[in-house]
């Protein structure tokens, strides 16, 4: 563990900087106390995907759209915890990774701040925005969901990592029901008329995501 967070060094001080930011009463012994927790949590055996990697790439996201976020810092934290609960064999890992930010979060933030964030995580459950949310919170919700599906418009190199890391978390699963489950999800993707949001993303990943999308159930079919 502290060779992982010496390596992520960088990471939590990006996780200190963003919650300091919001909260003028938390001392640095409370934010290392955080930061280590979260580190136990995406550093578990079951994860191969959502991992620390996939957080600290969405941090790296996070530094060019920062201009276009109303709240940068809700965001940032977040994301953090958006898979902070994580079990492949359960379907409810957003409501969990929720409720679990606002209670680590509740004692610093008050409770405006930790409504956001905990809404911001459910909206990862379906990648859809929730239709009651205020316009700023809309659009700072548009670019997490589609910093979270970043990965589907990656180079294709890149996109195979990902599914086979996504296999790995789901290896109590049968090569049968992955097939059908994983083509299920995928063929759903593409029905949405865009898969992201944001016209910066669109115009970024829009074309790559479809194609990777349909050459991965190519691939499944033929299992």
């Amino acid at each position: 563990m502290t060779d992982f967070l010496y390596r992520h060094d960088n990471l939590g001080k990006c996780f200190a900087q963003h919650l300091s930011s919001m909260s003028n009463d938390i001392l640095p012994q409370q934010i290392e106390l955080l930061w280590q927790d979260i580190a136990v949590r995406y550093t578990e055996p079951q994860r191969a995907y959502h991992t620390f990697d996939h957080i600290e790439q969405l941090m790296m996201q996070l530094k060019n759209i920062k201009p276009s976020l109303s709240k940068p810092n809700t965001i940032a934290l977040a994301l953090y915890y958006h898979d902070i609960v994580y079990d492949p064999t359960r379907s409810d890992n957003e409501q969990k990774s929720a409720e679990y930010a606002v209670e680590a979060l509740s004692p610093y933030l008050n409770s405006t701040r930790c409504q956001d964030i905990y809404a911001l995580i459910i909206m990862t459950a379906d990648h859809q925005i929730d239709a009651l949310i205020d316009e700023d919170n809309r659009n700072d919700a548009a670019y997490l969901l589609d910093m979270d599906l970043s990965v589907l418009g990656a180079p294709w190199s890149t996109y195979q990592q990902y599914t086979q890391a996504v296999r790995q978390e789901y290896v109590h699963v049968t090569d049968v029901d992955y097939r059908h489950g994983r083509t299920a999800i995928l063929q759903g993707l593409l029905a949405h008329p865009r898969l992201y949001l944001t016209d910066y993303y669109y115009e970024r990943l829009e074309a790559q995501a479809r194609d990777n999308i349909e050459r991965e159930i190519i691939l499944l079919a033929a299992l």
